[in-house]
């Protein structure tokens, strides 16, 4: 069996489930088109609080969504393909979307590289965020907007870049003393 088989195959099994149960449909529909929203609002409200490790997770998690955005966008030069509804027959697509180059997935790119930065910073939170990334993923395939592979991809960019990003920027003596210094007070006060 090819890779292309196996992502064609494996796509079928999970985007056929919104025929075999269409009672799920809405919340795959919000998870696919809309959770990416509500990521936006957690990032902003943790901008807003007065915690310096909020506001230093959130520059973390820009910095490497950033990258593994970059990445992701080299790789959709060296490989791709269009959606599956637009390349395969009777898919269930649920959600409209332009036609263009689905490989890697951006909503996979963004909700992992956020969503481990989060975990690195704080487990219980994060571990939430990163089975609410999860479910992100699975639904644009659900959806019938992207195969695994995209979705697989876009999870390892994010994943890999949010830990690069942690261990060099933690290791940066800029970021050290952006923390241990007197700029949480002179920001809180602001």
């Amino acid at each position: 069996m090819t890779l292309t088989q196996f992502n064609n195959e494996t796509f079928r099994s999970i985007n056929d489930l919104a025929g075999s149960f269409s009672a799920a449909n809405p919340v795959m529909v919000f998870l696919a088109e809309y959770m990416l929203y509500a990521l936006g609002i957690l990032v902003i409200a943790c901008c807003f609080t007065r915690s310096n490790r909020n506001r230093l997770m959130i520059v973390f998690a820009i910095v490497s969504c950033g990258i593994a955005e970059i990445l992701g966008k080299l790789a959709g030069l060296l490989y791709s393909h269009h959606q599956p509804f637009a390349e395969l027959p009777n898919v269930h697509q649920l959600v409209e979307h332009g036609i263009d180059n689905s490989f890697p997935s951006d909503h996979a790119i963004i909700f992992f590289s956020i969503c481990t930065t989060i975990w690195l910073f704080r487990r219980k939170e994060g571990f939430i965020c990163l089975l609410l990334a999860f479910c992100v993923a699975f639904s644009r395939v659900w959806v019938g907007v992207h195969y695994p592979i995209d979705v697989a991809t876009g999870t390892l960019l994010g994943i890999v870049s949010s830990m690069v990003v942690y261990k060099t920027m933690f290791a940066s003596r800029l970021v050290k003393r952006y923390a241990e210094s007197g700029v949480k007070e002179r920001v809180e006060n602001f």
